[in-house]
């Protein structure tokens, strides 16, 4: 598998989403709804269901929108809370003051959906407000360098809020990998005594409520959003951004977004096979650099926003190549000035891995 380029691998520190500690694949898209000035403001605690009490994380910016949103599930004396943000003190301030309101009810068990430090930075302000509570995550031991007390979640397990009179909400874990190797989301089913309710789906940071979201294989990010389609026929509830109506109809959004972008790539290497574009300017050589279709694609997008859109098109350009499609017709480095064409175009045979496009 090829690595990031080094250029941007240089570039990623200051340009990851949402995290302190995030892969050097994360690199945000440009999105003009990132400017938080456009950004429409959610209040600090909401109830969003009966059973779903939302409390932002207190740390809004350009790539974590209004904030990390954290979700309290329940009605009972114990409930359940889905991710922490990353340790701001209003956050826990809010928490135990929704739970204080709600005739002293208290977290019983936390689900990490993934390991980035925007959802698991409140865990140490968790464990002082709540000793006994037991938190969970997929894959304990992937990032955790503070060895942080988790319990594993298996694909497909189940978790019920304790409620009063029995019949709670469940949730049901679902391994989707894409933005992280860890991730999962959680199908949420509302209490058997709910007439209000509707099944919804917590999408953690693979969809979110603006915006598209970032990944570290992209492969794996449209198999896991395809899963996702099937697991939600109303509301979806992101990890960044306000509430989605129509869950199934923004992933289908988010999967075709993908698609297009993948097809602007194809188009741009199919139209002109023998044109490097560099700085701005075309060229004779064969095949394409990363920059060049950077360029191109993103013609319309402030050329200082063409670093972090380099990050998607390199994912792009290793799935494609993963499966047999493209190659690099000469390596210059093994990064930035590597020329990228299709197989079986100018001559250039592929290597066996799947036909030509």
């Amino acid at each position: 598998m090829r690595l990031l380029p080094l250029f941007l691998r240089r570039q990623s520190h200051n340009l990851h989403h949402l995290h302190h500690h995030h892969d050097k694949t994360h690199i945000p898209e440009p999105n003009p709804l990132f400017k938080m000035a456009q950004l429409p403001p959610l209040p600090e605690v909401t109830l969003l269901a009966p059973s779903i009490t939302r409390i932002l994380a207190g740390n809004p910016s350009k790539f974590t929108l209004q904030g990390t949103n954290t979700y309290l599930v329940g009605t009972g004396p114990n409930r359940i809370l889905i991710d922490t943000g990353e340790g701001k003190p209003t956050w826990i301030t809010a928490l135990k003051s929704c739970l204080s309101s709600s005739s002293g009810a208290t977290i019983s068990k936390c689900i990490i959906t993934h390991w980035h430090h925007d959802h698991v930075g409140g865990i140490p302000d968790l464990l002082s407000a709540f000793p006994s509570i037991k938190i969970y995550k997929h894959r304990p031991d992937y990032h955790n360098p503070t060895n942080i007390p988790f319990l594993d979640i298996s694909d497909g397990q189940e978790f019920e809020v304790e409620e009063g009179g029995g019949g709670g909400a469940r949730l049901k874990a679902v391994h989707t990998p894409g933005h992280t190797e860890d991730h999962m989301v959680l199908q949420y089913f509302p209490p058997s005594s709910s007439q209000q309710e509707q099944p919804g789906l917590f999408t953690g940071d693979n969809v979110l409520g603006h915006g598209t979201a970032v990944f570290e294989d992209l492969s794996a990010y449209l198999t896991s959003l395809a899963k996702m389609k099937s697991l939600v026929d109303g509301k979806a509830y992101p990890g960044h951004g306000p509430v989605i109506d129509q869950g199934r109809e923004k992933i289908e959004e988010y999967i075709q977004h993908r698609q297009q972008r993948e097809d602007q790539v194809v188009q741009q290497l199919i139209a002109y096979p023998d044109v490097a574009v560099a700085g701005g300017q075309e060229g004779s050589e064969k095949g394409w650099t990363l920059m060049g279709l950077v360029r191109v694609i993103y013609k319309d997008v402030p050329e200082a926003l063409h670093v972090p859109a380099a990050g998607g098109v390199v994912q792009i350009l290793k799935k494609l190549e993963r499966e047999g499609k493209v190659r690099v017709l000469e390596e210059r480095g093994g990064g930035e000035e590597d020329r990228w064409v299709l197989v079986g175009r100018q001559g250039v045979t592929g290597s066996g891995r799947g036909s030509a496009l």
